[in-house]
Formats: C-alpha cells, sequence, structure tokens
C-alpha cells in the first residue's frame, strides 16, 4: 500500500480500534549530518522515519487498564497492525495504577499541516566554513574530527477524547575534537542549535586553537581538591541529573536526594544557595520545546493517561529552594502538590551570574578549569553523588591565566551539593551537555559555575 499521512494513520488507528479508549502518537522525522576526520570531509547523510506508538485503554468496572505498542509505521496496514497489537495487550494487562481521565478537546491550529522536513541543504553555510577551517587547521598543525546533526520531528498526537495535537521540534549540535599532529594532546567544543544559523565554524576552530595552545606546556598534578571552573558545557552534564532524578514518586518513597525521610519529599525546603534557579518551560525560545506531555509508555515519572496535558513554566528550584518535583497527576495526589510533568528542557540561572567564562579565569589566583566531563554514572542516589571523568582540556589557572594542561582526573561530586557550594557564575546561555546533548536532552541553558573545592578523587590515565 501507499504511504498515508500522519494524520491518516491517526484516524485510521483511532476509527479501528476495539478499546474502550486509544492514544496515537506519530513521530516523523527527518535528519541530515556531516562527519569529518584529519582535516578531511568523510560522510554526510540524510535519513527520514516515521513511527508509531497506539496506546490502548480497556476498562473493567471501576478500573482502566492500558498497554502500548510501538514500530514503524508508514502506510495503513502498519497502524492497524500495530494497533491490533496494543488492543490486545490492553485486554491481558493489570489495571492502571496511574488511571486519570484522559485529556479532552484540544486541537492544535496546524494540526492538518504536513510533517517539516529537514535536508542537506541546512548546511549551505557551514560546509563553506568548515572547509576553510580545516584549511586554517592544516596549515597551523591541528587535525579536526567532528560531527554535525540536524533533525526535525513533527509529533502527532490523537485521541479519542478528541485531542489532535502537532508539535515540529528542530534540533541540531556541532562537536569537534582538536588534535595536535602528534595526538597528545586534544580539545573539544560542543554546541547545540535550532537551525546553524548561529553556529560559526571559523569561531569554534579559533577557540579550539586556543586551547590546544593553552597545552604547550604540561604540569602533573596529584588528586585532591581544586578551586575549579566548570564551563556552561560541562554545567549541563550535572544539571541535566539533577532533573532526571528529580521524580516525585522516588522521592516520596525515600530513593532520592530530594526525599524527607522516612516519607515525603523536600518540596519548600531550601536545598541549594539563595539566588539559584531552575526550570523548564516550552516557550523559551533558544530552547523551545514541546508544550503537550507525550507518554508512549507510563513510568513512576510519566504516565500514558497525562497524553495531551499541557506544558507550561515550572520552577523546580527558585532562589534555592525546590519548589517542585517531576509529577504525573497520580503522583500528585500521593503527595499532595500540583501535576509538573517533565517537561524537555532545562535552564539554569543564577541571581549573581554576569560575565563570562574568561572573567572567572580571570579572577581565580590558582585553580583548575575543566573544559569537558564524560562518563557521568551515579554512585548514590540518596545524595546524587556522581563520578566521572575529565576529559579533552583540563588546564591550570595560576594569577588569573592559563598556563599550562594537566594531566585528567576521576571525580566526585554531587550537583545538589555544588550549587550550594560555588562562589561565582557567568551568565547563562545556551549551552550542550557533551554526555547527553547528542542523543537524550540536547536543550539546555546554563552559566559557568567556580567551585572552590571540587574534588578530583584520583588521577586518571584516560588521554
Amino acid at each position: 500500500m501507499s504511504a498515508a499521512t500522519p494524520q491518516e494513520l491517526v484516524e485510521r488507528a483511532l476509527a479501528a480500534s476495539t478499546a474502550d479508549d486509544c492514544v496515537v502518537i506519530i513521530h516523523d522525522t527527518t535528519s541530515a549530518n556531516l562527519r569529518w576526520a584529519n582535516n578531511t570531509l568523510t560522510t554526510n547523510g540524510q535519513m527520514s522515519g516515521r513511527t508509531a506508538t497506539v496506546v490502548s485503554f480497556v476498562a473493567s468496572g471501576d478500573s482502566v487498564a492500558a498497554a502500548s505498542t510501538s514500530g514503524s509505521a508508514t502506510t495503513v496496514d502498519e497502524i492497524a497492525g500495530i494497533m491490533r497489537a496494543a488492543d490486545a495487550a490492553a485486554r491481558l494487562a493489570e489495571p492502571a495504577e496511574d488511571a486519570n481521565p484522559l485529556v479532552r478537546d484540544r486541537t492544535s491550529s496546524d494540526w492538518d499541516e504536513p510533517a517539516t522536513p529537514t535536508d542537506i541543504t541546512v548546511y549551505d553555510a557551514v560546509a563553506p566554513a568548515l572547509g576553510e577551517a580545516f584549511g586554517r587547521a592544516a596549515g597551523a598543525g591541528r587535525l579536526l574530527y567532528g560531527f554535525v546533526d540536524h533533525a526535525v520531528t513533527t509529533t502527532y498526537l490523537g485521541s479519542s477524547t478528541g485531542l489532535r495535537l502537532r508539535h515540529v521540534q528542530p534540533t541540531g549540535h556541532f562537536a569537534c575534537t582538536a588534535k595536535d599532529t602528534a595526538l597528545t594532546t586534544s580539545a573539544w567544543l560542543g554546541a547545540a542549535t535550532r537551525d546553524f544559523a548561529d553556529i560559526d565554524p571559523l569561531a569554534l576552530d579559533d577557540e579550539l586553537a586556543r586551547r590546544l595552545a593553552w597545552a604547550a606546556r604540561r604540569v602533573d598534578l596529584p588528586a585532591g581538591r581544586y578551586d575549579t571552573i566548570l564551563p556552561p558545557t560541562a554545567v549541563a552534564d550535572l544539571m541535566v541529573d539533577t532533573y532526571w532524578y528529580a521524580g516525585a514518586r522516588d522521592a516520596w518513597e525515600g530513593q532520592s536526594v530530594y526525599s524527607q525521610r522516612p516519607t515525603g519529599t523536600r518540596i519548600g525546603e531550601r536545598i541549594t544557595a539563595p539566588g539559584v534557579h531552575l526550570m523548564s518551560d516550552p516557550a523559551l525560545p533558544d530552547v523551545a520545546c514541546t508544550p503537550f506531555a507525550v507518554v508512549g509508555s507510563s513510568d513512576s515519572e510519566r504516565s500514558v493517561f497525562d497524553n495531551g496535558l499541557p506544558l507550561a513554566r515550572t520552577e523546580w528550584i527558585r532562589d534555592g529552594e525546590l519548589t517542585s518535583l517531576i509529577q504525573t497527576r497520580h503522583t500528585a495526589t500521593m503527595t499532595e502538590q500540583p501535576a509538573t510533568p517533565y517537561i524537555d528542557n532545562l535552564v539554569l540561572e543564577i541571581d549573581s551570574g554576569s560575565g563570562t567564562i574568561d572573567d572567572l579565569v580571570a579572577g581565580t589566583e590558582r585553580g583548575l578549569l575543566v573544559t569537558s566531563l564524560w562518563y557521568i554514572r551515579l554512585v548514590d542516589p540518596q545524595s546524587l553523588l556522581l563520578t566521572g571523568l575529565t576529559r579533552d582540556g583540563v588546564y591550570l589557572v595560576e594569577n588569573g591565566e592559563i598556563t599550562g594542561a594537566v594531566n585528567n582526573f576521576r571525580w566526585n561530586e554531587s550537583p545538589v551539593d555544588l550549587l550550594g557550594r560555588f562562589t561565582h557564575a557567568s551568565a547563562t546561555t545556551r549551552s550542550f551537555s557533551r554526555e547527553w546533548g547528542a542523543d537524550y536532552f540536547p536543550r539546555t541553558a546554563t552559566p559557568a559555575l567556580r567551585i572552590p573545592d571540587f574534588n578530583m578523587s584520583s588521577v586518571s590515565q584516560a588521554m
């Protein structure tokens, strides 16, 4: 059969479902990428795909069971198969603990519009500048390795209760590593973007060259606690974990740093320094995201019954006080707090934050500038203690200047604790989490932070 439009897939699945209620989610995605190594473009690609999730709801007395099935779907036959599997699974499922009335009767003004695509022309300005950067790097003895990706996902969410919602989400990133020709030093930069109009490969190459020049002198340092400057990208790494572990149910059950033991949450308690604000807002221009809940399956932080629920600005931490946790309507009744669903962006602002990372360096007598974190893992959920490694550039700061590169470290820190101990912050800027941004959480805005006693727990042999 020929391909159907996303709207046709939604309507045919809803009409054919034999469940009591049904939600259909279509994600139509196109993407384009470039990859380079040794100052040479190596590959480029353009891809497209469409996936569907059908959530079926079956009532029995006072209870409702729910089940979902997902798969690739471009034809009516394919969506019908997914729908039948979801209906059958819902009839075998146990009653849903998170059951709530489905969201009703909302329609996006652009519901009838086709999916919005991207293609390789998104790099019409970036590609020539990359070529110039390759030539400059080769002439100066630098090797550039990197990747750019741009994807546009159009989401269609329809339901038997009258939802017809559509959202277009562009997502892009630039990541580049520079090395010397002996492959003994390296530096990394990454940036997030919606359309690549704000990406300047030549400016990014200039910064990579500056960082490689800092490494002309090598200093070996032992493990210990150091006055440490973290750039916005590293702060984004840590804030994403701060957010991901902010589920209300886990906190209520005593399993997280946000728990008030033995039962309850720390909402209303000061958990960081004053002047710290952590928030999500679908409408923020640089990090705009889907303004309604899209949930393929339920877990402790998300509920399929909340599909289509409007999302609005949510303050997770306000002036150092924990004000919200990630709540479904179900967990909100448990904690007696408003429902504050998961939102796909995150912003950290500090009242005293100003200037740039260079200003933080200039104000540091002796310390470290850590440009990149990686391999971050949770050690203890009760304190949100994380561990990880440094990578591609740790630099010694002396009397306000970078004087050399130092060895890599393994570190152990809690980002919640860091938000209570930092001494200086830059202005908040659009950021890109190296650990999580490419695949999981690309929309962040964070400042650089200076931590007076960051715990470098051991020396790492990683290059």
